[in-house]
């Protein structure tokens, strides 16, 4: 139990703490640069817990580490939540009487060193580690017997020329898109023989981690690729027979084990029958004999697949073209995904998560892939940050981005915004936000409930392949 907390809160407040962190020291490094005066710089919200005093700055842990802050001297524009400002600040080293640009350079130095963060963890991970080999046109090789995908008329040797709109679609594209729309059509173009096939899919789903997911159910041309043990349920065969986490999976009942796909169709077809997998792990090999659980009529093991996808070293330009197009996807993905909130197609319940979800989610990241899950993590939740605050809600950097430009506009014909109707503003903006905080944590205990008693039947036993 003890363990399990460890490994749930040491990822949990590393991500979240340095994605806080690096935010708000880019308010504080822009402001100090134009000689602006940091009366607090907070990580958390509410009472000071701790904290020291250096210079004029007190640097200080406050009690609800759900974000955090930095007090500009002569800034009370979010006073209910910082406090109001000291009455002794010298006139130029006041926020409120600097120029417009200065403020808007301050307020947008957040976002910005978030989204950095996001583009330097992906960059430096392509120097060191390199870049994905992925088809620059998804061929299929293998399709799942009774599928979604043999059911939309999808088959081995299909080239895939456009995926629900986009012409020539990345791999990943194709994957992501599957993910975001469990059991709603997508469309699709192949080109078979020459000639371009236009078809409809429309994904399966199951549940990974409260959230419905679309799955993909074919393959496309990796060649080989090494299948590991990403995953264990207990009480399931797998995890019963002895397999473990990080054995490579070479062969079933004799049978070459090329991707997850083609993992997943072996032991539907030797579902009735006893499975002998063939795995390696450590340099050494060995065998294990199990038979399948048979649940409404499909065949399951416990078994969540990665395929190692194969890597090639990258310079700095294709690291960096590399770290913006993955930024892009994800900032696509989000989106795409609040698109569907809005229009009724995805359950705001199921895809917002609190701090409950964030350490969920990080600890799923640092078991399977180590410290590149780690800052795979916070590169995606500073990515997020960055874009969310630049929203124009009040409260938000993007909140006082949105009143500077609408201030500057009103001063064309002579109209000023007085404190008053600004302190409205901010205390509507504050209501929402301890809304949302609400939601989100009661949001996170339902899901924890719903996941501590959901039957075996409807967890996922597969996911998406490891990248």
């Amino acid at each position: 139990m003890l363990a399990s907390l460890f490994y749930w809160i040491i990822p949990f407040v590393f991500i979240l703490g340095s994605a806080v962190v690096l935010h708000e020291f880019g308010h504080f490094i822009v402001a100090k640069l134009l000689g602006v005066r940091v009366e607090t710089f907070s990580v958390g919200f509410g009472p000071r817990i701790f904290g020291r005093r250096w210079g004029t700055t007190d640097y200080r842990l406050s009690l609800f580490p759900l974000g955090g802050y930095v007090k500009l001297g002569g800034d009370d524009s979010n006073a209910p939540i910082e406090g109001a400002t000291a009455q002794n600040i010298p006139a130029g080293e006041r926020f409120d009487l600097r120029p417009r640009w200065q403020k808007f350079l301050v307020m947008v130095a957040g976002p910005t060193m978030n989204i950095l963060t996001a583009l330097a963890v992906v960059f430096f991970g392509a120097l060191v580690a390199g870049v994905p080999v992925v088809p620059s046109s998804p061929v299929v090789t293998q399709v799942r017997a009774g599928g979604a995908s043999e059911s939309a008329g999808i088959r081995p040797g299909d080239r895939i020329v456009s995926f629900n709109g986009k012409e020539n679609p990345s791999l990943e594209r194709v994957y992501n898109d599957v993910k975001l729309s469990p059991e709603h059509p997508l469309p699709l173009t192949v080109e078979r023989g020459g000639e371009r096939v236009n078809l409809t899919l429309t994904p399966q789903k199951t549940v990974e981690e409260g959230e419905r997911i679309g799955v993909i159910d074919f393959a496309p041309d990796y060649g080989a690729l090494p299948v590991l043990v990403g995953g264990l349920k207990a009480d399931y065969p797998a995890a019963q027979s002895g397999l473990q986490v990080g054995d490579r999976i070479l062969t079933i009942n004799g049978e070459q084990v090329r991707d997850d796909v083609s993992l997943i169709g072996l032991v539907q077809k030797y579902k009735n029958e006893e499975i002998k997998i063939a795995y390696e792990r450590g340099g050494q090999r060995g065998e294990v004999s199990m038979r399948a659980r048979m649940e409404s009529d499909k065949a399951y093991l416990g078994v969540t697949p990665e395929i190692e996808v194969p890597y090639q070293s990258a310079g700095l330009a294709t690291a960096a073209r590399y770290a913006v197009s993955r930024n892009v996807e994800i900032i696509r993905m989000t989106g795409a995904a609040f698109s569907q909130i809005f229009r009724g197609q995805r359950s705001a319940r199921e895809s917002l998560s609190g701090p409950i979800g964030i350490a969920r989610a990080s600890a799923t990241a640092a078991t399977r892939l180590g410290w590149a899950g780690v800052f795979g993590m916070l590169g995606f939740l500073s990515l997020n940050l960055g874009v969310v605050n630049l929203l124009p809600i009040p409260v938000l950097d993007g909140g006082a981005i949105f009143l500077l430009l609408l201030e500057s506009v009103l001063g064309w014909i002579g109209v000023r915004l007085s404190m008053t109707v600004r302190e409205r503003i901010q205390q509507v903006g504050f209501v929402m936000l301890i809304l949302l905080m609400g939601f989100v944590i009661t949001n996170d205990l339902i899901k924890e409930g719903t996941n501590f008693f959901r039957r075996p039947s409807e967890k996922p036993s597969v996911t998406q392949p490891a990248k």
